[in-house]
């Protein structure tokens, strides 16, 4: 077969070609899932198609636990967040408690830990949403600006999106009620006093922030579900958080240093030097950048995702000749060439299909010899996973192929007769030319 597919006898023997290579992820890493809610920084859930050739990835950090069966992972650049965290909170330590000396250290460290495992507890809360709502949750990651929950599906109704996304603010604000109990409880000029008077405040910041009504937080995405139940649209739910979360960070970027100056946030600086203003505007632009990119990746994704129904297993699929194992090549394709098909099945003596066989390999093959060269030789077994169905579409199809990744698939009736063969290559080509359709 030349690389289109089409079965070839007369043209010169074509070079052998690498199978095609997975298109980049359909949803852009940093900081986190396209859809996903923040905690000091975009955290929270997440949930959107991926690249049909996408395997598996791996857990990006270091892997903490499995809780709910959820993989739970650390980013290497928390240890950075880490450090920057102890540092500060232990110079603050230096001014409330000066009789620690170096102790101060652990103490903030100890404060960064506990913090994370607040921001984990907000992530978990999201966890247990999904799947209490039956949607597959692949991992959580603690990583530079807070967390991210990937959920791998989408809700299916707007008020099961707008719970999901509420209940992280919500634990981050049961956590902070129950910090400030705590504080009362002991005495503030005190270690553990101080504690929880900065997990009180940390936690009533995520959960603030987290409520902000734009894309990619929790409060956009609370933004949306009240959006879709209106409009009875998602889509326009998702282009209204996304621009509001667009807005926002422009707000962020402009607002943020702004209020520090003027003493709005409670600290008032009444000779700010460069070093603080400098401080304040890399803050302020990491986050409108964390905002600004998140929103864009839930809007792009929105309309991938409306587009995803495009992608049929049916109109996809190569028509298929059957052989059987001995079939010389040139036999195979000169039947493929009269039947103006563009797959080849082996099947057995009752006509059951076996194996499929490989376009890399057949390309692989110089003419003069494939009349030598039986089918079995170049085909690929069916293994569990490799009978597509003909009706899958969308969203449904990539998730099935990327389950059991293969180069070609079976693709059946419901019946079980032979549909025809479904390349991975194709599919990949329909979804970057969905991806890069104008809107």
């Amino acid at each position: 077969m030349d690389d289109s597919g089409k079965p070839q006898e007369t043209q010169e023997p074509a070079q052998p070609q690498r199978p095609a290579q997975p298109q980049g992820s359909a949803r852009p890493q940093p900081p986190g899932p396209p859809e996903a809610s923040g905690a000091t920084g975009p955290s929270g859930s997440s949930g959107a198609p991926k690249d049909p050739g996408q395997g598996k990835k791996p857990g990006g950090g270091i892997l903490m636990g499995r809780p709910f069966g959820v993989p739970v992972y650390v980013a290497p650049s928390w240890f950075v967040v880490a450090a920057l965290i102890t540092w500060v909170f232990g110079g603050q330590l230096e001014r409330v408690l000066p009789e620690l000396g170096g102790a101060r250290y652990l103490v903030s460290l100890f404060f960064a830990v506990a913090f994370y495992a607040s921001v984990l507890v907000h992530e978990l809360a999201h966890t247990v949403a999904a799947l209490r709502f039956k949607l597959p949750v692949r991992r959580i990651q603690l990583q530079f600006f807070g967390g991210v929950s990937e959920i791998e599906k989408e809700s299916e109704s707007p008020g099961r999106e707008f719970v999901l996304a509420f209940v992280g603010p919500l634990l981050s604000l049961v956590l902070a009620g129950a910090f400030y109990g705590g504080m009362k409880l002991v005495e503030p000029a005190t270690v553990p006093g101080v504690l929880l008077a900065g997990l009180m405040i940390s936690n009533l910041i995520v959960a603030i922030f987290n409520l902000l009504p734009g894309l990619p937080l929790d409060g956009g995405r609370m933004l949306r579900a009240v959006v879709w139940k209106i409009t009875g649209k998602p889509m326009a739910g998702t282009v209204a958080a996304a621009w509001v979360g667009r807005a926002l960070a422009i707000t962020v970027l402009i607002g943020l240093p702004l209020l520090t100056h003027t003493g709005a946030l409670g600290n008032a600086r009444p000779e700010i030097g460069g070093a603080d203003s400098l401080t304040d505007a890399l803050l302020a632009a990491i986050l409108a950048a964390i905002i600004w990119t998140g929103a864009g990746n839930s809007l792009r994704m929105a309309r991938l995702r409306e587009r995803l129904p495009d992608l049929r297993a049916r109109t996809l699929t190569r028509r298929a000749v059957p052989v059987e194992a001995d079939t010389p090549l040139s036999e195979a394709l000169r039947r493929a060439q009269e039947d103006g098909a563009r797959a080849l099945v082996v099947v057995d003596r009752q006509g059951g299909p076996t194996a499929v066989v490989r376009e890399a390999a057949i390309v692989g093959v110089p003419e003069h010899r494939r009349p030598w060269v039986t089918v079995s030789g170049l085909a690929q077994d069916l293994k569990e996973g490799m009978r597509v169905s003909a009706e899958l579409a969308g969203e449904d199809l990539l998730n099935y192929l990327r389950a059991t990744p293969a180069t070609e698939y079976l693709v059946v009736e419901e019946t079980g007769e032979i549909y025809g063969v479904l390349s991975t290559a194709d599919v990949e080509r329909a979804f970057v030319a969905a991806m890069a359709r104008p809107s």
